[in-house]
């Protein structure tokens, strides 16, 4: 899959797999990075179940690497509301399956500390790493 910049604070690109099979891939190359997947929201779901609408298909999924969180806990304890990185899965209205992931360089820059700076240049640079093997 071919990433790039989608915002100010998110990367990612379109798949050419279909939704299911993209969350397990997903899952997988991220694992191959280090990162687990530690929530999984399945907001089509939730929404049609607490609002009863209907939308096409969409997974929030919590990633964290356990080096990388141990790390930055320890230097700044509230870093934990900025965790864990969220890898979004979607169906566009065309029917392909995009995948974005938050930019933990611009969220973590939110702490003002460089070495959690740093932290976050080694974390953006495995999670794209994991989604170009899409």
């Amino acid at each position: 899959m071919l990433v790039r910049n989608l915002s100010n604070y998110s990367f990612g690109g379109e798949t050419k797999l279909g939704f299911d099979d993209t969350v397990a891939k997903v899952e997988e190359v991220l694992k191959e990075e280090g990162f687990g997947v530690l929530t999984e929201i399945d907001a089509k779901k939730v929404l049609k179940e607490k609002l009863g609408l209907e939308r096409r298909p969409y997974k929030i999924l919590g990633a964290c690497n356990p080096n990388f969180a141990h790390r930055a806990i320890d230097m700044e304890p509230d870093i934990g509301t900025l965790l864990p990185c969220n890898v979004v899965v979607y169906e566009k209205e065309n029917g392909k399956v995009m995948v974005s992931a938050m930019n933990p360089e611009a969220a973590l820059s939110l702490v003002g500390n460089p070495d959690i700076e740093e932290i976050a240049k080694e974390v953006r640079n495995r999670i794209e790493a994991a989604l170009e093997k899409l």
